[in-house]
């Protein structure tokens, strides 16, 4: 693999997608507000830390999560199809991985990290970080499981919208109203830097991997 030339088609990228935010914040602070920046060599500092951080990501997306996630859908695929055993059984080693993907990834999730802890910080401690992380959690590695159950057998993705939906319209309307904001922001957050690549790599294993599955559609 050539990693300069890598690095440095990563590092463009990076800076062609973060130059409308740039401009965007320069403009509304220069123009807009008419001040200058409190601490510009912070600001500065900050900047090239968060390009480099994401440049250092997306190589070692490239690199290692997306052949490591696309090789272990395809050996368990494989292993599944040499097996014996019929029905959920003969899947459950897959769903099990998937379920764990989705736990761990979601609780590594910064995102989700960041609007718990300001959840906890906001209501002065009545609204625990690590259970609404764990909450979250768990509700990502199902959902991840049920999208795996939907890839092997083909079901349509329709059905598992509208039935995800009406679950949600159902809890919307049960749930505490204190409480719903922050419910739809700690789903939101989850399809971030950690949780997304990985169960995009696992997804498309899996759909290349099953007989009669497409990637693109499935």
């Amino acid at each position: 693999m050539d990693w300069a030339g890598l690095a440095f088609s990563t590092l463009l990228g990076t800076l062609r997608d973060v130059l409308p935010i740039v401009l965007v914040v320069v403009v509304f602070q220069f123009l807009v507000l008419r001040r200058s920046l409190a601490n510009p060599a912070r600001v500065l500092t900050g900047f090239v830390f968060v390009v480099l951080g994401i440049v250092l990501f997306l190589i070692g997306l490239e690199a290692a999560i997306f052949p490591l996630g696309r090789g272990m859908a395809e050996q368990l695929i494989a292993q599944a199809i040499a097996a014996d055993s019929q029905g959920w059984l003969r899947y459950g080693w897959i769903y099990l991985f998937a379920f764990a993907i989705g736990f761990s990834t979601t609780m590594a999730e910064p995102s989700l990290i960041a609007v718990a802890g300001k959840a906890g910080e906001i209501s002065g401690g009545s609204v625990g970080v690590l259970g609404l992380r764990i909450a979250v959690a768990l509700g990502v590695a199902t959902g991840i499981t049920l999208g795996v159950y939907r890839i092997i057998y083909g079901l349509p993705i329709h059905w598992f919208i509208i039935a995800g939906y009406i679950v949600v319209v159902i809890q919307t309307a049960m749930a505490p109203r204190r409480m719903v904001p922050l419910a739809y922001d700690s789903g939101g957050v989850t399809t971030s830097t950690v949780t997304v690549p990985l169960v995009a790599a696992l997804g498309l294993g899996l759909a290349g991997a099953v007989p009669g599955r497409n990637p693109l559609i499935d």
